[in-house]
């Protein structure tokens, strides 16, 4: 590859991380109003393809972000980047609404700096996303009146993160992923009274909250395999995600309608960019993968998080409980040497995923499940987009719930170049 061209690359990764700042919140779900909202616990596109494998088994064509102890399968220079987009059909007992949100996802890059033994790396991803916008009738007790209730949320947490995996010993390799925690999540409540002929009654109210999350986490991972047979391995892999106590401050205020999210304007200030912290307990995966070499792999993955133990701003649990995630997802290798067959040369992936979601409403315990698909077409030589979809459904109509029947596509490209750190004697 010529100076140029890698230049080109080197601006095209300028590009998308000045563009950090417009990740939209592609995790559109009413339920995302509880906690901090909806976690990314399904990885990167090639993941998401597969149900969220990627603890125990990775590839050298693509960011191996869900376990860092993976990178060390990273033996080439690889950059790499998507866009999400997910349409919801929210259904209640006596009401149907669509929802959709999409954007830039994610972007990294992965630098071998002993091929094969140790890898770095670095990226943008969402933690978390925020996005809902509900409306709420009611009578008014006691009284000819009626209420009307907007609520409505949007932002969430991104990191930005430095990555390291080393093989420690043959066939073992272990990896620490740092990252600096950042963004706001902002939520407003408009509150306004109706006449009996559905006319505004006084002025409308609102409650305006914003929280500001800006400190630092870690996650470490280990991988190790082993041959059954002449050309099978079975991979094992584990991942510790460590958040704790994480630093932010707060703004709160009720005022008139258009006046909270100013603070100077009139209204009651309840916090005004007070220091405090959340509580995010720590995030631990563990699973198993049978690979069969230029053949296919089949993996099953699990994750688990305390979030019963989650502490919002002013401490409160936020209607939390434990969440369990479970993924068994494969692919099937390319025949590279089909070279006139884009079909037969590219990756294709599956997985099914079952989540139980943090969500805890009228004592029932949100459920998520999902079927997914995708793969990776080959670009050149080395390069690919990749591609992934989900349909799935959340949440059920039962005790006056919201069931959320959904699909989500993901959409992005891996450019893989393996001159990147060689000397060029001929240009």
């Amino acid at each position: 590859m010529s100076i140029y061209n890698r230049l080109k690359i080197l601006g095209t990764c300028c590009a998308f991380f000045i563009l950090s700042e417009s990740f939209s919140q592609s995790s559109v779900s009413t339920y995302s109003a509880l906690g901090i909202g909806d976690f990314n616990n399904l990885g990167l596109t090639q993941n998401q393809s597969m149900g969220g494998l990627g603890i125990s088994f990775g590839t050298g064509w693509g960011l191996n972000y869900m376990n860092p102890a993976l990178s060390t399968r990273n033996t080439i220079f690889n950059f790499q980047a998507a866009f999400n987009y997910r349409r919801i059909n929210a259904t209640t007992d006596t009401e149907s609404e669509t929802l959709d949100g999409g954007g830039l996802s994610y972007v990294g890059v992965s630098l071998p700096v002993n091929s094969g033994k140790h890898t770095m790396g670095l990226g943008l991803n969402q933690v978390t996303g925020v996005s809902y916008n509900i409306l709420v009738r009611g009578d008014v007790a006691n009284s000819d009146f009626s209420s009307l209730n907007l609520i409505d949320g949007e932002g969430g947490i991104s990191e930005a993160y430095l990555s390291t995996g080393y093989m420690v010993a043959k066939n073992l390799s272990l990896g620490l992923h740092a990252s600096y925690l950042f963004g706001s999540t902002i939520r407003t409540n408009q509150l306004s009274l109706l006449s009996e002929e559905g006319l505004p009654v006084g002025v409308s109210s609102e409650f305006y909250q914003r929280l500001t999350i800006s400190d630092v986490a870690f996650k470490t991972g280990a991988h190790y395999y082993f041959k059954v047979g002449s050309n099978s391995n079975i991979h094992l892999g584990a991942i510790y995600q460590a958040y704790g106590n994480l630093n932010g401050k707060e703004f709160a205020k009720v005022a008139d309608f258009g006046q909270a999210s100013r603070p100077d304007g009139d209204g009651d200030i309840i916090r005004n960019n007070e220091q405090g912290s959340i509580y995010v307990p720590n995030n631990i995966g563990y699973g198993i993968s049978y690979e069969k070499i230029n053949k296919f792999v089949i993996g099953l993955e699990a994750q688990q998080q305390r979030l019963s133990q989650f502490r919002s701003f002013d401490g409160t649990s936020g209607e939390l409980g434990d969440s369990f995630t479970v993924s068994l997802g494969g692919q099937l290798a390319p025949d590279f040497a089909a070279l006139a067959n884009v079909f037969k040369r590219t990756t294709w992936r599956f997985g099914v995923n079952y989540q139980q979601t943090p969500y805890v409403v009228a004592n029932t315990q949100i459920e998520d499940i999902g079927i997914n698909f995708g793969g990776s077409v080959p670009i050149n030589n080395l390069s690919l987009a990749n591609f992934a979809i989900r349909l799935g459904t959340r949440g059920t109509t039962e005790n006056g719930l919201i069931r959320e029947n959904y699909v989500s596509f993901s959409l992005g490209f891996s450019l893989n170049d393996n001159t990147w750190f060689y000397k060029r004697v001929f240009d």
